[in-house]
């Protein structure tokens, strides 16, 4: 069975603050046939609703900062917003499979190391 055919089997849920990339990465996901969801863990007071609502095979938690999340999306918060994401998101974060952190990364590398981690991820399977 390739990685490929093996992407399309498994849920990948991607959690992360607002502007980090996730909606991004979702698409160029599903593009190459993965099963990829957006869990919107940072906006819920439930520390694992993660968990509970979508029971990812894999989570990926992309991550960035507050000045840059402002700047990709235009956002007009508070860095107390921000720090009540990553406060909600601390759960998802400690038990994520792949962390990155996308300040200093374009959509393509983060696709990449993304794609990457599955193929090593899966391989193993």
């Amino acid at each position: 069975m390739s990685a490929n055919a093996r992407h399309t089997e498994i849920l990948i849920g991607v959690v992360g603050p607002c502007g980090a990339g996730k909606s991004t990465l979702i698409a160029e996901l599903k593009r190459r046939g993965c099963n990829a969801r957006h869990i919107a863990q940072e906006h819920s007071y439930v520390k694992d609703m993660w968990q509970r609502l979508s029971k990812p095979d894999i989570l990926i938690f992309l991550d960035a900062s507050y000045p840059l999340t402002c700047k990709r999306r235009n956002l007009n918060w508070s860095e107390a917003d921000w720090d009540e994401q990553q406060r909600r998101l601390s759960h998802a974060r400690q038990h994520a499979d792949f962390y990155l952190d996308t300040d200093k990364l374009n959509i393509g590398e983060v696709r990449q190391q993304v794609m990457d981690f599955l193929a090593e991820t899966t391989k193993r399977a």
